[in-house]
C-alpha cells in the first residue's frame, strides 16, 4: 500500500510539473464551409462550432437553446453575411459581452443577386458572351446583395485573411502558428483556383440554370452565367415559370441545379418540360474544397 501511495504521489507531482496543454479556443461560425476555413488556419488551436448545421437553411435559421448556451462560453463568432446574422448577432453579443464578432466578408465587394432575365424581355445569349453582373448596391431595381461569397476560391482568399486577423486578435500568443496555417491555406486556394480554371476553360460565357442563385461569385470569377429560377427569394408564379421554361429551351439547358436545403418542386416541373433532369448542387457542404471541385465538374458536364 505504501508503494502504491508513493506512485500516486509521484504521478500527481509530475502532472503539476508537466507543461499545460493549450486550451482550444471555442469559436462559432455561421455555416459549414467556414468550419473548413477556420480549421485550416487555426489547426488544432481551435474548437469550431457550426451554427447552421448541414441540411438547414441559413436564410431562415433560428439557433437552438443548446447553441445559445454554447455561444455564451465562446471566444469568437466568425460571421459571413448570411441573412440570419442580422437578427441574431446582436443577441449573441448581448448574451456574451466578451464574445468577439468578426465579419469575414469585410472588404469584399459584393455583387447584386443575379438579374432575373426571365422576369422581363430577355436578350438571347450569344456564344462567348458573358453578362455583366451589377456590383453596386442599388443598381437598377436589384438592390439585394448576394451573400454567397464562399462559393468562389477567389473570394475565399479575403475570407481567409479576415479569419486570420480574428484568430490573432483573440489569441496573439499563437500568431506564428495561425500565420503558417493561413499561408498553407492560400497555397491550397491557388491550386484549387487553377484546377477550376482548367475544368471550366472551354465553357466560357455559357449559362447554367439554378433554382436558388447561390453560385453567382463562382460564375462571375470563372466566366459562366448563372440563370436563377427563384425570383427575389420567392418561388416563381405560373406565368414566370412558363417564361423560365422558354428561357431554358432557348439556352439549350438540360440540367436544373437545386440546393438540398430547398424544395425542388418547381425545378422538377421545368425539367419535365424541357426533357432535362434535376441535379443537387450544395453550396453549404462542410468539405468545402472537395465540394467546390465536384460542383465545378457538374457545371462543366451540364454545359457541354
Amino acid at each position: 500500500m505504501r508503494l502504491k501511495a508513493i506512485i500516486i504521489t509521484l504521478a500527481f507531482l509530475f502532472a503539476l510539473a508537466a507543461p499545460a496543454h493549450a486550451e482550444k479556443n471555442i469559436v462559432f461560425v455561421s455555416i459549414p464551409p467556414q468550419k473548413y476555413f477556420v480549421e485550416k488556419i487555426g489547426q488544432d488551436l481551435v474548437d469550431v462550432h457550426i451554427m447552421v448545421s448541414p441540411g438547414q437553411n441559413p436564410h431562415s435559421y433560428e439557433p437552438k437553446p443548446s447553441q445559445m448556451t454554447a455561444v455564451a462560453k465562446a471566444r469568437a463568432f466568425f460571421a459571413i453575411g448570411v441573412p440570419f446574422e442580422k437578427t441574431w448577432l446582436p443577441k449573441f453579443a448581448a448574451l456574451n459581452p466578451n464574445l468577439a464578432i468578426f465579419h469575414t466578408d469585410e472588404g469584399i465587394k459584393k455583387i447584386a443577386m443575379t438579374a432575373h432575365h426571365h422576369d422581363h424581355e430577355h436578350e438571347d445569349h450569344e456564344p462567348g458572351h458573358e453578362h455583366e453582373k451589377p456590383e453596386v448596391e442599388g443598381d437598377h431595381d436589384h438592390a439585394e446583395l448576394d451573400p454567397h461569397i464562399w462559393t468562389s476560391p477567389v473570394q475565399v482568399r479575403n475570407i481567409a485573411r479576415n479569419t486570420l486577423n480574428g484568430l490573432v486578435k483573440i489569441d496573439p500568443a499563437h500568431e506564428t502558428e495561425y500565420q503558417k496555417g493561413y499561408e498553407a491555406f492560400l497555397r491550397e486556394l491557388d491550386s484549387l483556383d487553377a484546377e477550376l480554371r482548367k475544368i471550366l476553360k472551354n465553357q466560357q460565357g455559357k449559362a447554367f440554370m439554378v433554382y436558388h442563385p447561390a453560385w453567382g461569385y463562382l460564375a462571375r470569377d470563372y466566366g459562366l452565367v448563372q440563370e436563377p429560377i427563384e425570383l427575389e427569394g420567392k418561388a416563381p408564379k405560373p406565368a414566370q415559370l412558363a417564361a423560365v421554361v422558354d428561357l431554358a429551351r432557348r439556352l439549350g439547358v438540360k440540367v436544373i441545379f437545386v440546393q438540398p436545403q430547398m424544395s425542388s418542386r418547381d425545378a422538377e416541373v421545368i425539367a419535365r418540360e424541357i426533357g432535362g433532369q434535376v441535379i443537387k448542387a450544395d453550396p453549404l457542404a462542410e468539405d468545402w474544397a472537395g465540394n467546390i471541385k465536384e460542383q465545378a465538374a457538374k457545371f462543366e458536364a451540364a454545359l457541354r
